[in-house]
């Protein structure tokens, strides 16, 4: 049934009543004044961007005019006065250089001489000229006259006497007539343009402006260009009581401690001869309020120090130009390039003066090490494809980060293993010990025996010098006990001794050792390893401690600073101290932007390296993480043979794992084995012997006892 009620009769409630409201319309705005609108307008217009750069720009380029003209005069004046020697006098003995300082003098006094004697020259020179022009004048009338005497003689005709008189007179009015129709107000006009526009020239080249009238970038302290003056200002300001005392005693006001600014890649470089009472100790711990003094960012100064005493390199990069890319290497761009390890430099960056860096790696022990994630493994494995590109290089390598960065060498590489667990450092141990053991071999050779280069590279080497493992050996009674670690830094350390053997020696024979190692510290980069390696390098680090122990102190002292390399911004970027590369003179290190070679790439610069070998067959790593059985094994070589002498099995054994069954392995750890088992070797005819029935009994009664203590 419906719950809806029909109502029969009719709604008498009223309607309801809607009311509207009229909403007035709102007020006319009233009218802004015509002055009003202009003056807004006015404003508008001045305060405009466009019209605060234009006036900028017309005031900046009239203010080069009159800086011009400034500089102008101020090099006049030094050319005829000898306030230029009193500056350098002065600004010589503020220095405390007492020798320098008295050829200056010395300078200024043949100067002073020179211009007294024509300064009295000049009282005697007014008759001296005008006796001159006397006795000319006269001797040009009288060959014009004799001239004109010997034309009358042969036209007999008298008035050629002054013939030639007449006809110079007009030649000489005629030169006065050009010279006063070229020479108008309009040449006057075009000569004080042209003489305008070289004070123009001299002003805009020395940024000869107030600081408001500069651009921009050049107000806001970006792309500023490297003057002597803002290197002195720099100085200066750096917060070095004696060297702002001795600028202002200066009489050039410091400009005598700068050498010339050149151009070098993508900044400048000027060398600083700091006064008496400064050391440069003093200035290279103040790089960063340097380079903010010269509107630059840390990063884009780099301050050496040069064979000179007292005195300190600049490198200035322009601003920005050090976050720019270097380009791809030459691996990469030319397929026809090849290598040779022994007279060879391999490409591999660029220096910040933007030339080719190209570094030797024939006989010289190798170490890269820096921060994670910094470009490390591509730096040493582009060193790696440019060598491989010889074809009498053999590899043998270990990579203990294991994924796949150094792939592209399997076929390529005699020996690769990848992987970062402990069973792989354990075989990159014994590839180390290997190459000593070639090494050797080759020491004993004849002398003058030629040997190709053997390059044994480990990447991630800190994986190696921190594994905890000991080896292990088997007693006679067939008790298991620890021997030599395989990591660390003392002599037991085998990976240790085994690097060290062939820094000591290796390089005579051509067996290398590169490693890569990262975030270095005395414990997984012990010192007498990383002072073996004759090239030392390293991308962006922590603190100057880490510095000092991937480049040593030399370099550092130097003025080497990977640690203020930006963590991710200078990725590839190396501190680089190696003979092996060309370095400026009196530096002790360089600084290498490196290329980049993408994994793809060098896949296929690895390729190239292939067809120019026969074929190499790679040696992997051996999986170790199962223990052989020696009772099966004896079992095995045994056969089905009933009996075999003791020193047979064990050469059967020998041969089928010798990493297992090597020297160790004797009669009475065969004995001891299978007594232990409950059965003991017999002898036949007065030799020892094993018989197979024995072994099965001994395997029988192992796995009889392995189930009872399953059970129990």
């Amino acid at each position: 049934m419906s719950d809806n009620v029909v109502h029969l009769h009719k709604n008498t409630d009223p309607a309801p009543v809607t009311t509207l409201t009229v909403v007035p319309e709102p007020a006319p705005a009233k009218p802004i004044p015509l002055w009003i609108r202009s003056g807004r307008a006015m404003r508008t217009a001045v305060t405009h961007d466009v019209t605060k750069t234009t006036a900028r720009a017309m005031a900046r380029h009239t203010l080069f005019v009159a800086g011009g003209a400034k500089i102008a005069a101020k090099r006049t004046w030094d050319g005829r006065t000898a306030s230029r020697y009193e500056r350098m006098f002065r600004a010589a003995e503020a220095a405390g250089n007492h020798e320098l300082a008295a050829e200056w003098e010395e300078r200024g006094q043949h100067f002073r001489e020179s211009r007294h004697r024509r300064r009295m020259d000049l009282l005697t020179s007014p008759i001296d000229a005008a006796k001159g022009v006397a006795v000319g004048a006269g001797v040009g009338i009288g060959s014009l006259v004799a001239l004109g005497v010997v034309m009358a003689i042969a036209t007999k005709d008298v008035t050629q006497v002054v013939t030639p008189l007449m006809a110079t007179v007009k030649f000489i009015n005629l030169l006065i007539t050009v010279v006063q129709v070229v020479w108008g107000p309009e040449s006057l006009v075009i000569g004080c343009l042209l003489a305008l526009l070289a004070l123009w020239a001299v002003g805009s080249k020395q940024q000869a402006a107030p600081a408001w009238a500069m651009p921009d970038n050049v107000r806001n302290g970006e792309g500023e260009p490297i003057t002597p003056s803002i290197v002195v200002k720099a100085l200066r300001d750096l917060g070095v009581a004696p060297l702002k005392t001795a600028i202002k005693d200066m009489g050039d006001a410091g400009a005598s401690m700068l050498g010339p600014i050149r151009i070098a890649g993508c900044g400048v470089e000027v060398d600083v001869t700091l006064p008496s009472g400064v050391s440069t100790i003093e200035v290279q711990n103040r790089r960063r309020k340097l380079a903010e003094n010269l509107t630059r960012h840390e990063h884009e100064v780099f301050i050496t120090i040069p064979q000179a005493a007292r005195t300190v390199r600049l490198w200035v990069a322009d601003s920005g130009a050090l976050d720019e890319p270097i380009g791809p290497s030459p691996l990469v761009t030319d397929d026809t390039l090849t290598a040779d390890y022994a007279k060879g430099r391999a490409p591999w960056g660029q220096d910040l003066r933007g030339d080719a860096a190209a570094l030797s790696v024939y006989q010289r022990h190798l170490l890269i090490t820096g921060l994670s994630n910094q470009g490390k493994t591509a730096a040493l494995r582009s060193l790696a494809l440019w060598v491989a590109l010889d074809r009498s290089v053999e590899f043998w390598m270990g990579d203990l980060k294991g994924v796949g960065d150094w792939a592209m060498f399997d076929g390529l590489a005699s020996r690769l293993i990848q992987g970062p667990t402990d069973d792989h450092v354990i075989e990159v141990t014994e590839m180390v010990e290997d190459a000593v053991e070639e090494m050797n071999r080759r020491i004993q050779a004849p002398p003058g025996t030629q040997f190709p280069a053997l390059i044994v590279i480990v990447d991630e080497a800190q994986v190696a010098f921190m594994c905890p493992l000991k080896t292990t050996r088997v007693t006679e009674d067939g008790k298991v006990k620890e021997g030599a670690p395989y990591g660390g830094s003392k002599a037991t350390s085998r990976y240790f001794m085994a690097v060290r053997k062939i820094h000591n020696q290796g390089r005579a024979v051509n067996v290398l050792m590169w490693q890569g190692t990262q975030d270095p510290t005395d414990q997984n980069l012990p010192k007498l390893v990383r002072e073996g390696a004759h090239t030392r390098a390293s991308l962006a680090l922590g603190t100057e401690s880490q510095a000092r122990m991937a480049l040593g102190d030399k370099a550092v002292d130097g003025g080497a600073a990977p640690n203020l390399l930006r963590p991710g911004l200078d990725k590839g970027t190396l501190v680089v101290a190696s003979d092996g590369i060309e370095i400026p003179k009196g530096q002790s290190s360089i600084t290498v932007r490196t290329h980049y070679i993408s994994t793809e790439d060098a896949t296929e610069i690895a390729e190239r390296a292939k067809l120019l070998r026969d074929g190499v067959t790679t040696l992997t790593v051996i999986e170790r993480g199962e223990e052989r059985d020696a009772l099966a094994d004896i079992a095995g070589v045994l056969g089905d043979t009933p009996r075999l002498r003791t020193n047979e099995v064990l050469k059967r054994l020998h041969s089928l794992a010798p990493d297992t069954y090597g020297d160790q392995w004797t009669n009475d750890r065969l004995k001891a084995l299978l007594e232990a088992h409950g059965e003991e070797p017999k002898k036949s005819h007065g030799v020892m012997v094993i018989h197979r029935d024995h072994v099965l009994r001994a395997l029988a009664n192992r796995d009889a006892d392995g189930s009872a203590s399953a059970s129990s």
